[in-house]
Protein backbone atom coordinates (compact mmCIF):
# COMPACT_ATOMS: atom_id res chain seq x y z
CA UNK A 1 0.00 0.00 0.00
CA UNK A 2 2.91 2.53 0.76
CA UNK A 3 4.15 1.72 -2.87
CA UNK A 4 1.08 2.54 -4.10
CA UNK A 5 0.51 5.97 -2.46
CA UNK A 6 4.05 7.06 -3.23
CA UNK A 7 3.55 6.18 -6.82
CA UNK A 8 2.89 9.26 -9.15
CA UNK A 9 0.86 7.37 -12.14
CA UNK A 10 -1.25 5.51 -9.15
CA UNK A 11 -1.96 8.76 -7.65
CA UNK A 12 -2.58 10.64 -11.15
CA UNK A 13 -5.08 7.73 -11.65
CA UNK A 14 -7.03 8.22 -8.51
CA UNK A 15 -7.21 12.03 -9.29
CA UNK A 16 -9.07 11.53 -12.35
CA UNK A 17 -11.43 8.77 -10.91
CA UNK A 18 -12.02 11.39 -7.73
CA UNK A 19 -12.38 14.25 -10.30
CA UNK A 20 -15.15 11.95 -12.41
CA UNK A 21 -17.14 11.45 -9.00
CA UNK A 22 -17.03 15.18 -8.34
CA UNK A 23 -18.13 15.43 -11.88
CA UNK A 24 -20.91 13.17 -11.51
CA UNK A 25 -22.32 14.75 -7.88
CA UNK A 26 -23.01 18.14 -9.68
CA UNK A 27 -25.98 16.52 -11.40
CA UNK A 28 -29.07 17.10 -9.84
CA UNK A 29 -31.70 14.28 -9.90
CA UNK A 30 -29.77 10.82 -9.17
CA UNK A 31 -30.70 8.31 -7.18
CA UNK A 32 -30.28 8.26 -3.35
CA UNK A 33 -28.06 5.44 -2.92
CA UNK A 34 -26.10 5.96 -6.00
CA UNK A 35 -25.32 9.46 -4.60
CA UNK A 36 -24.63 8.19 -1.09
CA UNK A 37 -21.77 5.63 -3.10
CA UNK A 38 -20.43 8.66 -4.95
CA UNK A 39 -20.21 10.67 -1.59
CA UNK A 40 -18.49 7.36 -0.03
CA UNK A 41 -16.17 7.71 -2.86
CA UNK A 42 -15.12 11.05 -2.28
CA UNK A 43 -14.80 10.26 1.41
CA UNK A 44 -12.60 7.81 0.85
CA UNK A 45 -10.37 9.42 -2.13
CA UNK A 46 -10.06 12.21 -0.02
CA UNK A 47 -8.44 9.92 2.82
CA UNK A 48 -6.36 8.35 0.52
CA UNK A 49 -4.57 11.55 -0.43
CA UNK A 50 -4.53 12.54 3.34
CA UNK A 51 -2.83 8.94 3.83
CA UNK A 52 -0.28 9.76 0.74
CA UNK A 53 0.74 13.28 2.24
CA UNK A 54 1.22 11.85 5.80
CA UNK A 55 3.59 9.12 3.99
CA UNK A 56 5.39 11.86 2.09
CA UNK A 57 6.31 14.14 4.94
CA UNK A 58 7.25 11.33 6.94
CA UNK A 59 9.68 9.55 4.88
CA UNK A 60 11.17 12.66 3.25
CA UNK A 61 10.34 15.02 6.41
CA UNK A 62 8.73 17.85 6.65
CA UNK A 63 11.20 20.68 5.71
CA UNK A 64 12.43 18.61 2.60
CA UNK A 65 8.70 18.07 1.62
CA UNK A 66 7.66 21.13 1.70
CA UNK A 67 10.96 22.69 -0.08
CA UNK A 68 9.61 22.68 -3.39
CA UNK A 69 6.70 24.86 -4.88
CA UNK A 70 4.73 21.95 -6.13
CA UNK A 71 4.32 19.71 -2.40
CA UNK A 72 3.59 23.08 -1.03
CA UNK A 73 0.69 23.26 -3.27
CA UNK A 74 -0.36 19.78 -2.84
CA UNK A 75 -0.36 20.33 0.90
CA UNK A 76 -2.33 23.40 0.26
CA UNK A 77 -5.18 21.53 -1.64
CA UNK A 78 -5.23 18.16 0.06
CA UNK A 79 -5.36 20.41 3.60
CA UNK A 80 -8.21 22.37 1.55
CA UNK A 81 -10.20 19.38 0.51
CA UNK A 82 -9.96 17.60 3.80
CA UNK A 83 -12.22 19.86 5.49
CA UNK A 84 -15.14 19.17 2.83
CA UNK A 85 -15.18 15.29 4.48
CA UNK A 86 -17.41 17.60 7.71
CA UNK A 87 -19.64 18.33 4.90
CA UNK A 88 -21.32 15.41 5.18
CA UNK A 89 -21.83 15.36 8.87
CA UNK A 90 -23.65 19.01 8.54
CA UNK A 91 -27.51 19.30 8.92
CA UNK A 92 -28.35 21.94 6.05
CA UNK A 93 -31.71 22.36 7.74
CA UNK A 94 -29.79 24.06 10.77
CA UNK A 95 -26.15 25.21 9.40
CA UNK A 96 -26.05 28.60 7.24
CA UNK A 97 -25.59 27.91 3.90
CA UNK A 98 -22.89 29.90 2.57
CA UNK A 99 -20.72 27.82 4.42
CA UNK A 100 -21.69 24.83 3.09
CA UNK A 101 -21.40 25.75 -0.05
CA UNK A 102 -17.65 26.76 1.05
CA UNK A 103 -17.33 23.03 1.77
CA UNK A 104 -18.71 21.72 -1.19
CA UNK A 105 -16.60 24.17 -3.20
CA UNK A 106 -13.67 22.94 -1.40
CA UNK A 107 -14.05 18.88 -2.83
CA UNK A 108 -13.23 20.49 -6.86
CA UNK A 109 -9.70 21.60 -5.42
CA UNK A 110 -8.31 18.29 -5.42
CA UNK A 111 -8.74 18.04 -9.00
CA UNK A 112 -6.06 20.79 -9.26
CA UNK A 113 -3.62 18.01 -8.57
CA UNK A 114 -3.65 16.96 -11.96
CA UNK A 115 -1.62 20.13 -12.92
CA UNK A 116 1.22 18.72 -11.55
CA UNK A 117 1.24 15.80 -13.90
CA UNK A 118 1.38 17.89 -17.00
CA UNK A 119 4.65 17.10 -18.82
CA UNK A 120 7.20 20.27 -18.73
CA UNK A 121 4.61 22.26 -16.38
CA UNK A 122 7.63 23.50 -15.01
CA UNK A 123 8.62 25.03 -18.17
CA UNK A 124 5.29 25.76 -19.31
CA UNK A 125 4.81 28.25 -15.64
CA UNK A 126 8.36 29.80 -16.23
CA UNK A 127 7.31 30.70 -19.73
CA UNK A 128 4.10 32.21 -18.20
CA UNK A 129 5.76 34.14 -15.85
CA UNK A 130 8.41 35.61 -18.19
CA UNK A 131 5.49 36.56 -20.60
CA UNK A 132 3.44 37.90 -17.76
CA UNK A 133 6.30 40.43 -16.98
CA UNK A 134 7.00 41.24 -20.60
CA UNK A 135 3.49 42.37 -21.26
CA UNK A 136 2.19 43.57 -17.90
CA UNK A 137 2.98 47.79 -18.92
CA UNK A 138 1.05 46.85 -21.88
CA UNK A 139 -1.79 45.15 -19.99
CA UNK A 140 -1.60 48.60 -17.19
CA UNK A 141 -1.79 50.82 -20.58
CA UNK A 142 -5.04 48.59 -21.56
CA UNK A 143 -6.79 48.93 -18.38
CA UNK A 144 -6.00 53.16 -17.91
CA UNK A 145 -7.33 53.01 -21.84
CA UNK A 146 -10.59 51.32 -20.61
CA UNK A 147 -10.62 53.49 -17.30
CA UNK A 148 -11.01 56.76 -19.31
CA UNK A 149 -13.27 55.08 -21.95
CA UNK A 150 -15.29 53.72 -18.92
CA UNK A 151 -15.74 57.31 -17.51
CA UNK A 152 -16.20 58.49 -20.36
CA UNK A 153 -18.87 57.01 -22.03
CA UNK A 154 -20.70 56.67 -18.65
CA UNK A 155 -21.20 60.10 -18.78
CA UNK A 156 -22.11 60.09 -22.42
CA UNK A 157 -24.61 57.27 -22.55
CA UNK A 158 -25.63 56.80 -18.63
CA UNK A 159 -29.61 58.80 -19.39
CA UNK A 160 -29.67 56.61 -22.81
CA UNK A 161 -28.79 53.60 -21.91
CA UNK A 162 -28.25 52.73 -17.81
CA UNK A 163 -28.57 48.83 -18.17
CA UNK A 164 -24.88 49.34 -20.17
CA UNK A 165 -23.79 52.80 -18.77
CA UNK A 166 -25.56 53.07 -15.37
CA UNK A 167 -22.26 53.84 -13.28
CA UNK A 168 -18.77 54.10 -13.76
CA UNK A 169 -18.69 50.34 -12.60
CA UNK A 170 -21.07 49.01 -15.24
CA UNK A 171 -18.92 50.95 -17.70
CA UNK A 172 -15.51 49.95 -17.23
CA UNK A 173 -17.72 46.55 -17.57
CA UNK A 174 -18.98 47.70 -20.55
CA UNK A 175 -16.10 49.03 -22.42
CA UNK A 176 -14.33 45.80 -21.43
CA UNK A 177 -16.96 43.28 -22.99
CA UNK A 178 -16.20 45.76 -26.24
CA UNK A 179 -12.54 44.73 -25.83
CA UNK A 180 -13.21 41.48 -26.00
CA UNK A 181 -15.54 41.28 -28.87
CA UNK A 182 -18.45 39.81 -26.99
CA UNK A 183 -21.89 41.06 -28.35
CA UNK A 184 -20.38 44.56 -28.79
CA UNK A 185 -22.80 45.41 -31.80
CA UNK A 186 -25.79 45.46 -29.09
CA UNK A 187 -24.37 48.29 -27.15
CA UNK A 188 -24.83 50.80 -30.28
CA UNK A 189 -27.86 49.15 -31.03
CA UNK A 190 -29.28 50.11 -27.52
CA UNK A 191 -28.18 53.80 -27.61
CA UNK A 192 -29.68 53.88 -31.40
CA UNK A 193 -33.29 52.49 -30.03
CA UNK A 194 -33.31 54.86 -27.10
CA UNK A 195 -32.18 58.34 -29.20
CA UNK A 196 -32.23 60.24 -32.58
CA UNK A 197 -31.15 58.41 -35.44
CA UNK A 198 -27.84 61.27 -35.18
CA UNK A 199 -26.50 60.11 -32.09
CA UNK A 200 -27.38 56.23 -32.76
CA UNK A 201 -25.12 56.60 -36.02
CA UNK A 202 -22.65 58.80 -34.10
CA UNK A 203 -22.66 56.43 -30.99
CA UNK A 204 -21.92 53.29 -33.91
CA UNK A 205 -18.61 54.59 -34.88
CA UNK A 206 -17.67 55.48 -31.49
CA UNK A 207 -17.95 51.75 -30.30
CA UNK A 208 -16.85 50.70 -33.45
CA UNK A 209 -13.31 52.96 -33.14
CA UNK A 210 -12.81 51.40 -29.19
CA UNK A 211 -13.52 48.07 -30.94
CA UNK A 212 -10.88 48.42 -33.26
CA UNK A 213 -8.39 49.78 -31.03
CA UNK A 214 -8.64 48.20 -27.73
CA UNK A 215 -10.06 44.95 -28.90
CA UNK A 216 -8.35 44.49 -32.55
CA UNK A 217 -5.19 45.91 -31.63
CA UNK A 218 -4.79 46.63 -28.22
CA UNK A 219 -5.53 43.09 -27.17
CA UNK A 220 -3.62 41.62 -30.49
CA UNK A 221 -0.36 43.41 -29.07
CA UNK A 222 -0.95 42.01 -26.04
CA UNK A 223 -1.22 38.49 -27.59
CA UNK A 224 2.14 38.99 -29.40
CA UNK A 225 4.03 40.01 -26.41
CA UNK A 226 2.81 37.10 -24.18
CA UNK A 227 3.46 34.82 -26.67
CA UNK A 228 6.90 35.69 -27.50
CA UNK A 229 7.87 35.92 -24.07
CA UNK A 230 6.72 32.57 -23.52
CA UNK A 231 8.61 31.23 -26.48
CA UNK A 232 11.71 33.14 -26.00
CA UNK A 233 13.44 29.61 -23.91
CA UNK A 234 12.87 28.04 -27.07
CA UNK A 235 14.27 30.44 -29.36
CA UNK A 236 17.63 31.06 -27.02
CA UNK A 237 18.00 27.12 -27.36
CA UNK A 238 18.16 27.40 -30.67
CA UNK A 239 20.41 30.30 -31.12
CA UNK A 240 22.88 28.40 -29.01
CA UNK A 241 22.51 25.10 -31.10
CA UNK A 242 23.16 27.66 -34.47
CA UNK A 243 26.11 29.10 -32.56
CA UNK A 244 27.56 25.96 -31.69
CA UNK A 245 27.29 24.49 -34.90
CA UNK A 246 28.81 27.39 -36.44
CA UNK A 247 31.61 27.24 -34.60
CA UNK A 248 32.24 23.53 -35.07
CA UNK A 249 31.77 24.19 -38.72
CA UNK A 250 34.49 26.48 -38.05
CA UNK A 251 36.85 24.01 -36.60
CA UNK A 252 36.60 22.07 -39.34
CA UNK A 253 37.35 24.76 -42.24
CA UNK A 254 40.30 25.26 -40.36
CA UNK A 255 41.16 21.72 -40.18
CA UNK A 256 40.68 21.11 -43.76
CA UNK A 257 42.75 24.33 -45.00
CA UNK A 258 45.85 22.98 -42.56
CA UNK A 259 45.15 19.60 -43.65
CA UNK A 260 45.32 21.66 -47.65
CA UNK A 261 48.72 23.26 -46.45
CA UNK A 262 50.52 20.20 -45.11
CA UNK A 263 49.68 18.53 -48.72
CA UNK A 264 51.04 21.55 -50.85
Amino acid sequence: MKKLLLNNKFILWLIILNALVIFVMSFEGISKPFEIALSIADVLLTLVFVAELYLKTKTRGVRKYLSTAWNKFDFVVISVSFFSIFLYCIDTTTVDLSFVIVLRVARVFKTFRFIEFIPDIGSLLKGIQRAFKSSVLVLISLFVYNFILGVFSCHLFKSVAPEYFGNPMISLYSIFQIFTVEGWYEIPNTIASNSTPALGALATVYFILILVSGGILGLSLVNSIFVDAMIADNNDELEKKVDSLNEKITRLSEQIENLSKQDK
